[in-house]
């Protein structure tokens, strides 16, 4: 087994102690894993001030949680401060706490990826960056021409993209490039019998229930699954669309659901707690992410982790990942049509939610960090880690 000492995590989002704050569950879960293998965890997530103020530092198990504050002007003449301001919060840390770590391991290339590069230079140890960015902000950043995300990637002992496309594009700057998609914790949402969840729901066994989550951003498309939902209804009345997650769009979206007089078919359901959320997982039929951009979905994988059959979109590392109409079904972004095309015949298909589940159990967390503890093992500068099974 991998056993090193002390790893660093620098990254934006990390959630806070009570889950009120959940972005970046991703990255905890990654954590959650590798703590396993490590002494002990540092995790740094510095945060503009005034931002998200109930994140507290806190500790658990062998990893420590720190929320350090630093001044940002959220307009485009001090962005690139940014990602020197977040290292300054970040050795600000370091030196009062005085953590020891081996490893730097940074989540997303701006900011933390640069801190995470500069850091590593400053103390003599390797960083690698997972590259999480969905593929229209990753591409942003391919064709910026920013000279600092393009030294952050040039000078990283390795990089990790969560879809397979994005590796040419990377390997221009560095050659220590490596695909590991995102994953999910089968213990988060069990998987139970789909009536018992119903029953619980109080949700009629006869009827189809479609299920999607998310923020409720313009990037995820929601409001494409909504009008795709005024095409199935059309075809067939016993169909039902829940969609879980808060954001900005709640207002716009309940507004589009009422001048369509979807009402009695489409629910908004605000924020919803785990203990819930494996309910409506495993009462639904299908899970439907209409997105326009994404890197690699960890609820995509959540779903196929209790055997939901997926539906969403050809974007990111989706295609990657719903490889045969055996897990799911595709259709082109900001479609409707498409959309509820691919709704309507998933409902009518007869489904292996069985296989599903196995197939998912490739992309659990466990899995997920032997794959990133091989890219530690071949790409670090010490021989610990590369000789230390």
């Amino acid at each position: 087994m991998f056993k090193a000492k002390k790893l660093l995590i620098l990254t934006n989002l990390f959630p806070n102690k009570d889950g009120s704050f959940y972005g970046g569950s991703f990255v905890k879960g990654q954590v959650d894993e590798l703590r396993k293998y490590f002494e002990e965890i540092t995790v740094i997530s510095p945060q503009p001030m005034g931002y998200q103020r109930n994140l507290k530092d806190y500790s658990y198990e062998n990893v420590k949680v720190y929320y350090p504050r630093f001044l940002h002007a959220p307009v485009s003449f001090f962005r690139m401060r940014l990602g020197d301001n977040f290292f300054k919060a970040t050795l600000k840390v370091i030196k009062r706490e005085r953590p020891e770590f081996d490893l730097i391991h940074a989540h997303f290339t701006w900011p933390s990826g640069y801190a995470a590069v500069k850091l590593g230079k400053e103390y003599g140890l390797p960083s690698i960056i997972t590259i999480h960015e969905n593929r229209d902000w990753f591409l942003k950043e391919y064709k910026s021409e920013n000279e600092k995300i393009y030294w952050t990637w040039k000078n990283a002992d390795a990089l990790i993209r969560v879809n397979q496309k994005d590796i040419p594009l990377l390997k221009e700057f560095n050659h220590n490039v490596f695909y590991v998609p995102n994953g999910f914790d089968p213990k988060r949402l069990p998987f139970m019998n789909k009536e018992e969840a119903r029953t619980i729901l109080r949700f009629p066994s006869s009827n189809k229930m479609v299920f999607g989550l998310g923020n409720l951003i313009e990037r995820k498309g929601f409001q494409y699954l909504i009008d795709a939902m005024s095409l199935v209804v059309r075809e067939r009345n016993d169909v039902a669309c829940y969609i879980g997650g808060n954001g900005p769009l709640r207002d716009k979206l309940q507004k589009q659901i009422n001048k369509l007089g979807l009402q009695e078919y489409v629910k908004l359901l605000g924020s919803i707690p785990d203990e819930q959320l494996k309910y409506w997982m495993n009462a639904a039929d299908l899970f439907v992410l209409p997105s326009l951009s994404e890197g690699n979905p960890t609820v995509m994988f959540e779903a196929l982790g209790v055997g939901l059959p997926f539906v969403g979109t050809k974007v990111g590392g989706v295609p990657e990942i719903i490889i045969s109409e055996d897990y799911g079904l595709l259709c082109e972004p900001a479609n409707p049509k498409d959309l509820a095309e691919k709704i309507l015949i998933a409902l009518e298909k007869e489904w292996d939610r069985e296989k599903i589940r196995k197939y998912a159990e490739q992309f659990t967390w466990e899995n997920i960090a032997t794959r990133i503890l091989e890219v530690y093992k071949r790409h670090t500068l010490h021989e610990s880690f590369r000789n230390n099974t």
